[in-house]
């Protein structure tokens, strides 16, 4: 495995089987243009932890004023697509579309989506394989919004009784949320423990 956050694998292809394979490995996809199939397992791994999500007093109260109507896997390619606009030179390119279209149809990759009245404002998209759930981007395009859907994600995953949620990387704003950094070793073996 590569050091610190570099490429991991090169290779490969965006097919469901592969893809899940590499989560329950340790991997993400993470191309740079159409043509890299580049795989990514960065130490430290950023997750957070179930029941460990922080909500500011100010999220709390636009939680609490219902602003936003949520659902769940109903407009999974469209927060796909979404997510690929927001980012300029996006690493969701049409060979990763394809291969997470094709995971939702079988039922490994899901979304949540916010509403607000009838438009899409904000929403993420991830991969579930056992009780492991990774994250994978999120969009907003009003306040709040992508802040709100990860709310809804860590109500949902304990729900379904998921125990880790990978970030892969630690963010200013996942880590305002509550996500933390650990060794890439221990991330490995909550994995294991979360794919059995």
């Amino acid at each position: 495995m590569a050091e610190g956050e570099g490429p991991a694998a090169v290779g490969a292809d965006f097919a469901p089987a592969t893809i899940i394979e590499a989560y329950r490995a340790g991997y993400f996809p993470w191309p740079h243009d159409a043509e890299e199939y580049l795989w990514f397992s960065p130490d430290p791994r950023a997750l957070i932890p179930v029941g460990g999500i922080h909500v500011s007093g100010r999220l709390a109260r636009t939680i609490r004023q219902r602003r936003f109507r949520l659902t769940l896997d109903t407009a999974f390619g469209h927060v796909l697509a979404a997510c690929a606009d927001r980012l300029e030179g996006s690493w969701i390119t049409p060979a990763y579309t394809g291969g997470y279209i094709a995971l939702h149809r079988l039922g490994w990759a899901h979304s949540i989506e916010v509403w607000q009245d009838d438009l899409l404002v904000g929403g993420l998209y991830g991969i579930r394989a056992g009780n492991m759930f990774g994250a994978e981007s999120m969009f907003h395009r009003v306040t709040d919004a992508s802040k709100v859907a990860m709310v809804a994600l860590m109500q949902w995953v304990e729900r379904e009784g998921i125990t880790l949620v990978d970030v892969q990387v630690i963010t200013p704003h996942t880590a305002r949320m509550g996500a933390v950094e650990v060794p890439r070793d221990e991330y490995l073996s909550l994995l294991r423990d979360a794919v059995q």
